[in-house]
């Protein structure tokens, strides 16, 4: 049995080392978390933080003054972005871990702004790893799906977004993203299961955006299609109505086209787009899958489709 002081001293070490790089992201419609992401005054957060805001307002969890911050770029589909501040003078980046390293049971604690009480702490375990979520369409969000989604038991309410999940190490291992929603609460909270966005995946994305401006290589398969969630004779989802195929993509290549719905890929079904993106992150661009489609006449085809890459932008 681990001493309990000697955990209660580790928890005080992380907290003092991290939270000078946790930081409160203010915007005209919102508020949210972020972490400094190096000396030049990036900060790394969520996409539905920033919304549709090109500026914004930050302080570091540990108080000192306001800092004007300007948006970078946005990576919708994953639900990041970053943002610079224009005087980084003073800020401390973080330390990014790896996430692949990750076990079932380790302890983590979640640290940022929750319902705007500046640099508040919780504390939990790595829940399950591995999750493939999609969050809730809002006016702020898309409705990103997270690919290898940590679960954690750690508290996560609305203000701790774009903040950090932290080991024990001090190491950021996640982006705390979004809080699991309990149909039998009213869509509030399930307490203890929230999902955190990787660190691996994050540090990758922020690095291309603060390289190039946006984000070259999204590591994500694509079929170039939109479409939306297609309602059956028993009012059930049935499949994913193609409205438009993007000339020379994957399914235009393949001979999807608009009219068709989309109800399976390789054999699992999907019913809703939410379902749809979900499996389209088990895949990796390049990869051939097969497509199970029902044509404007009713009739049900397989067709193999090379998966192309979901753009940056």
């Amino acid at each position: 049995m681990p001493d309990p002081k000697s955990l209660e001293a580790a928890y005080q070490k992380v907290i003092t080392d991290v939270l000078p790089s946790i930081v409160q992201i203010n915007t005209r419609v919102g508020l949210g978390s972020g972490i400094v992401f190096d000396s030049q005054g990036h900060i790394v957060t969520n996409a539905h933080v920033v919304g549709q805001a090109t500026e914004m307002e930050v302080t570091v969890a540990t108080g000192g003054a306001v800092r004007r911050a300007t948006l970078v770029n946005s990576f919708g589909p994953g639900d990041l972005a970053v943002i610079k501040v224009d005087k980084p003078d003073g800020l401390r980046p973080a330390t990014f871990g790896d996430s692949s390293k990750l076990r079932v049971g380790q302890i983590v604690l979640a640290m940022g702004n929750p319902l705007g009480l500046s640099g508040s702490v919780t504390n939990g375990i790595v829940s399950a790893l591995g999750r493939t979520v999609t969050e809730p369409q809002n006016p702020r969000s898309p409705g990103a799906t997270i690919a290898n989604a940590i679960q954690t038991s750690a508290a996560i309410n609305p203000g701790n977004s774009g903040g950090a999940l932290v080991d024990l190490s001090g190491h950021v291992i996640g982006i705390p993203t979004l809080a699991a929603l309990d149909p039998q609460l009213g869509g509030g909270n399930a307490p203890g299961i929230g999902f955190a966005i990787p660190s691996n995946t994050a540090a990758d994305i922020a690095t291309q955006i603060v390289k190039n401006g946006k984000v070259t290589n999204t590591h994500r398969a694509a079929l170039g299609i939109r479409g939306s969630t297609v309602v059956g004779p028993d009012g059930q989802p049935s499949g994913v109505g193609v409205a438009e195929v993007e000339p020379g993509a994957a399914a235009d290549k393949a001979g999807i086209r608009a009219g068709d719905v989309i109800v399976s890929i390789n054999g699992t079904k999907t019913p809703t787009m939410a379902l749809l993106a979900e499996t389209l992150t088990t895949l990796k661009p390049g990869d051939r899958a097969k497509v199970g489609v029902i044509r404007p006449d009713g009739t049900e085809e397989t067709i193999d489709v090379t998966l192309g890459e979901l753009p940056g932008e």
